[in-house]
């Protein structure tokens, strides 16, 4: 079976000192998987190096590219990273603290069996190892996302991969930015009956969480809000 191509998307945001380790770990990870792969950093409003940094790492890679943004916006950053990407192959979204060589395995042999495939917190394979806090708010953010839009998915958040074709057709039709920009695309693709398959995941971040849960619940419920008036617009 010929090796996938995979297109890796990372936004970063104040990650001086961060990346370069980070970013050596994901090369291995997909190396091990597959030797056709890109990866797209999308630097989104930092305040430290982390641009300058992401511009280092790129001219000794050909494989890296960097984009930059203006404005921390974390659905904005992989929008604009899909849209980079073209048609080609898997779009693989990681976060530079949270990613996984076996998920990527786990996609290069599904073939031509799905177009979207998460990686699920949920799923009872699942390991996840943050603290039980962060793991109550994942479970009750489904919950509430199965009850204001009627998904039957078990999570939207994190890592994902998606066909390249799909996300060119659903990106015009996706309005939302910021935290709630990859559930709209993954609900999106549901509704519109791509195949979808959700696997285990083993959820182990390499740091603390550095945003406030408390400051995110609001604007996560504002979100959900927005979501239901967004899908419901068709």
């Amino acid at each position: 079976m010929t090796p996938p191509q995979i297109t890796i998307i990372i936004p970063v945001h104040n990650e001086a000192g961060f990346m370069g380790p980070a970013l050596a770990r994901i090369r291995e990870q997909v190396e091990a998987v597959t030797p056709r792969y890109r990866i797209i950093l999308v630097e989104n409003g930092s305040t430290d190096a982390t641009h300058a940094e992401a511009l280092s790492e790129a001219s000794s890679d050909p494989r890296l590219d960097v984009i930059r943004i203006d404005g921390a916006d974390y659905g904005l950053a992989i929008r604009t990273g899909m849209e980079a990407a073209g048609n080609l192959g898997w779009l693989v979204v990681f976060d530079i603290d949270y990613h996984s060589r076996e998920f990527l395995q786990r996609v290069a042999e599904l073939d031509g069996s799905a177009d979207v495939v998460i990686a699920s917190k949920r799923d009872p394979g699942s390991l996840d190892r943050r603290p039980w806090i962060r793991r109550l708010a994942t479970r009750v953010f489904n919950l509430a996302l199965r009850a204001v839009v009627g998904s039957g998915l078990s999570d939207t958040h994190g890592i994902k991969a998606l066909r390249a074709p799909v996300v060119q057709a659903l990106l015009p039709r996706v309005r939302l930015t910021e935290d709630l920009f990859d559930t709209e695309l993954v609900l999106r693709a549901e509704r519109a009956g791509y195949r979808m398959i959700e696997v285990p995941i083993t959820v182990e971040e390499l740091r603390e969480a550095r945003s406030s849960l408390l400051r995110r619940v609001p604007r996560t419920l504002r979100g959900l809000i927005a979501l239901r008036r967004s899908l419901g617009n068709g």
